[in-house]
Order: structure tokens, then sequence, then C-alpha cells
């Protein structure tokens, strides 16, 4: 799964306009342009299509917690340099403030059962024997199941 995959999910759950997401994806001394945006959103087969890069999404991702938990005072996050499916899920839990629990139920409304250690350990450091790596198809399904969530059944 892509980058610009997961920036196209969010975008779409959460109806979030262009304006939105050149603010969201704007950084410091960074602004993301609307020509720059349109790129990462478009189909992978497109010409013109540009995945998005890794520092981008962390920047998103960051404005996206920010915008759904709100900022903390004297905190600026500082974006990734390398984002895996791990960070990426890590994140959307935070944004979303969920817990193990709503994680398992958001599992559930596309057929998937996992348990609460499988979750957790997605959120392990890699160092440690419980690690487990977050493959594609497992966030692609936690994506799904927050458009479930949050904008309703999907035809």
């Amino acid at each position: 799964m892509n980058n610009s995959d997961v920036l196209r999910n969010i975008r779409f759950t959460f109806d979030l306009n262009d304006d939105k997401m050149m603010k969201m994806c704007s950084f410091e001394d960074y602004n993301a342009s609307r020509a720059e945006i349109s790129a990462w959103l478009k189909r992978d087969e497109d010409p013109d299509f540009i995945e998005i890069p890794d520092r981008n999404l962390s920047i998103f991702l960051n404005s996206f917690i920010e915008k759904k938990r709100g900022k903390k005072e004297g905190v600026v996050m500082q974006p990734d340099k390398y984002l895996n499916n791990n960070v990426i899920l890590r994140k959307l839990k935070i944004a979303l403030n969920l817990k193990v629990e709503d994680m398992v139920e958001i599992f559930k409304y596309v057929g998937m059962r996992v348990s609460p250690h499988e979750i957790s350990a997605f959120f392990r450091k890699p160092d440690q024997r419980q690690y487990r790596k977050c493959m594609d198809q497992f966030l692609r399904k936690f994506l799904h199941g927050i458009q479930i969530k949050y904008k309703g059944a999907i035809e």
C-alpha cells in the first residue's frame, strides 16, 4: 500500500477539501501547493500521479492528529523522515483517539477477527520479541473499517 492510498482514504473518509489538504500538508518553511496535492491524489495509473513522500505524509498525519485531538501547547510535532505501516497505524490510532478495543471493533466491520494482543504487537518497538510488522492488507482493511465507522457503509 503506497502513501497516496493512505492520503486518498483519509481525504475521502473525512471529507477534506483542497484548502484543508493544503493547510494540513504544510509545515514550517514548506507549503504544499494545490498542484502537488492534486498529483498525490491521482490514481496510480494516471501519468501525472506522484506518490506523496514519507515526510509529507508524516506532516499530513501530524496535522490530522492536531485537527482531531487539538494542538499541544508548546509542542511542535516533527515529521518522520521514513514511514511504515506500523507508524501510520499508530498515528491514525492517536488521531482518532482509539483504544485497542475500538480497533478490534473497526476490524469487525470488515469481517476480520483480530485479538487485542495482535493489535498491540503493532505498537511495540521493532526489537521486541512480540513486535509484528503491519502488512499492507491489514492497513488497507483498517482504513476501510474507518470508512465504514465514520462515513457509513460503502457499497
